[in-house]
């Protein structure tokens, strides 16, 4: 419900159907008496629609009697620009409300890029940045989401954490807060106990001194009663955990716009860069019966014609054939088609690409990762030439002329042969097309590379290990370029700038508040979109912080060192991510 003083713009800005609330499914409650919770997202209307964690979590704390949860989305340029000059605060979608108003503000942190919109919106709600110059009339502060795997960096703007995974842990702690405040008790007290509850993080509850090197010198709690270390929340029983049959349809076209089922969570290979496959353990999976019944009930309330699967390796599902088989009983029958995520080379499964209607559309894409089979080994990836070789060949065989292969140079232990090797892997797919007697006649074959840039990150065995400065990253991806003789390769790399700022981010702590604050007052906000960032003003931001983006980015960090993240255990012990680390160095 968008107020009715701001109806009037929506016609000079771009899409205002982020901005009007009203879709089909959206939650509407009788306000009086509820506990009120904001559930912003820093990103677009569209981006934040398509997020299946943000649909989970509103929709368990709507199922709770006395708690309307309403969501918030960053507002496009053109449309904050309106609510400065209008001096209208920040409103959620639902009531038109101001989120000043609310019990609780919470944000979900998905990715580095988007800090300096924590601030952004925060300004455009009259909500001061920093927990310390917020009382008691202020809404408590809360967020949650990967990024709090390392959650320093941002932890001077927040009032507690949630680590791990939300959906039995964010209702335990409004119920705590609704006891809290009706006891009279103060913001103080509420998160004093609330840090007793398991997955949540309080950061003024915790001191940090640092050497004169930089590197942090110890981090203690200021009470005997809070946990020195604080452990992830995690769902035991994923099969019956809730899950939202009944999602918001939105009013304009969201990135991922369908019915969407979570098969399972976690993953069972280890590679050593992955923070998800180290943070989402263990692997816990839903039956087929239980994702057959969602995928009736969300068509049936929405409408979508299109099922996808979410897991970080659907292929190492161990339901995914039977699920198919079932789903296939009545999809087609409504038009409703299915849709698998990239598939593992090492796991491709021929018979669920020839059982599954529409699969066959003329791509694939894989994730070698690595251009060579000792970067493969070295990142643990668990792929082999020959896996690369048998799935390449089924898919040219079945009439398929294009392939996407994903890419990360800069890892640790990473030699110019391995980057060259990017180049001859992709050469490789194209002779192998060509060499092939039943492949499409009369057709040419694109094999798309696309090279990101190694990120440093937090919980994984690869945390210690330095990001390549940024002329290195750059001549990198240049010789890869340099390496490609056909124009049957296409090739496209992500900008090595903003994954200098990204590993600043990933591997900070908590000074970097000042430098976060200082970009978002220098302009910086949609850090994630190429039109909006600039490193030219991020370096300046951390450099007016007194701090050095090389110290963070670059550095070979030493295994003795506290590292920023050491409060924080994600369910894999700091002795086993140390081994993996030891392990992959010593690979020639």
């Amino acid at each position: 419900m968008i107020p009715k003083p701001l109806e009037k713009y929506l016609e000079k800005v771009e899409k205002p159907g982020r901005y009007i609330g009203g879709e089909f499914n959206e939650v509407i409650k009788d306000k009086a008496g509820k506990i009120r919770f904001a559930f912003c997202f820093p990103d677009t209307y569209e981006i934040g629609m398509s997020n299946l964690g943000m649909k989970i979590l509103c929709g368990v704390l709507n199922e709770m009697e006395n708690v309307w949860c309403e969501r918030v989305f960053a507002p496009w340029p053109d449309f904050g620009k309106v609510l400065k000059e209008e001096k209208h605060p920040l409103y959620a979608l639902e009531s038109g409300d101001p989120i000043r108003d609310f019990d609780i503000c919470s944000f979900t942190l998905q990715y580095e890029l988007c800090y300096t919109n924590i601030l952004y919106m925060l300004d455009l709600a009259g909500i001061p940045f920093y927990a310390r110059d917020r009382d008691d009339s202020y809404p408590i502060l809360l967020c949650g989401g990967p990024c709090t795997y390392n959650p320093e960096p941002f932890a001077d703007f927040f009032d507690i954490m949630s680590i791990g995974e939300g959906e039995e842990a964010l209702p335990e702690l409004v119920r705590l807060y609704e006891i809290c405040k009706k006891a009279g008790k103060s913001k103080a007290e509420f998160l004093r106990e609330a840090s007793h509850l398991e997955g949540f993080y309080v950061p003024s509850l915790y001191d940090v001194e640092y050497r004169e090197d930089g590197a942090i010198a110890s981090f203690t709690p200021k009470y005997n009663d809070v946990p020195a270390l604080v452990k992830k929340r995690i769902v035991k029983d994923f099969e019956n955990s809730y899950y939202p049959t009944k999602p918001v349809l939105p009013h304009i076209e969201a990135v991922h716009d369908r019915a969407v089922l979570e098969v399972f969570r976690g993953c069972i290979r280890g590679c050593r860069f992955c923070q998800a496959g180290m943070t989402c353990r263990p692997i816990r999976e839903r039956s087929p019966e239980k994702l057959d019944a969602q995928a009736r009930e969300i068509i049936a309330n929405t409408g979508y014609s299109e099922i996808s699967m979410c897991a970080l390796s659907i292929s190492d599902y161990s339901g995914l054939s039977g699920m198919c088989e079932k789903l296939l009983e009545w999809a087609p029958a409504q038009h409703v088609r299915l849709s698998l995520p990239s598939m593992r080379v090492d796991s491709f499964s021929e018979k669920i690409i020839n059982e599954v209607p529409g699969l066959k559309k003329g791509s694939f894409t894989f994730a070698p990762e690595a251009g060579t089979q000792r970067l493969r080994d070295v990142i643990h990836k668990g792929v082999t030439e020959e896996d690369i070789t048998r799935t390449l060949t089924y898919v040219f065989s079945e009439g398929m002329t294009a392939v996407k292969l994903y890419f990360i140079d800069g890892l640790p232990n990473e030699k110019d042969e391995d980057v060259v090797g990017i180049a001859q892997l992709a050469q490789r797919a194209v002779n192998l097309f060509y060499s092939l007697s039943n492949r499409p006649k009369g057709k040419g074959v694109n094999v798309n590379i696309s090279v990101s840039c190694f990120i440093p990150k937090p919980q994984t065995p690869f945390q210690w290990a330095g990001q390549n400065p940024l002329s290195e990253v750059e001549r990198k991806q240049k010789l890869v370029r340099d390496n490609i003789a056909t124009r049957k390769i296409s090739y496209s790399w992500h900008d090595a700038r903003s994954s200098r700022v990204e590993a600043v981010l990933a591997r900070g702590d908590r000074r970097l508040s000042r430098a976060i604050e200082n970009a978002y007052r220098s302009g910086q906000i949609f850090d994630a979109w190429d039109e909006f960032f600039s490193l030219d003003r991020w370096e300046k931001a951390i450099e007016n912080a007194g701090l050095s983006a090389d110290f963070y980015a670059n550095r070979e960090i030493p295994l003795d060192e506290i590292l920023p993240w050491d409060h924080i255990f994600a369910g894999v012990t700091k002795k086993f991510l140390r081994s993996e680390y030891e392990k992959s160095m010593n690979i020639l």
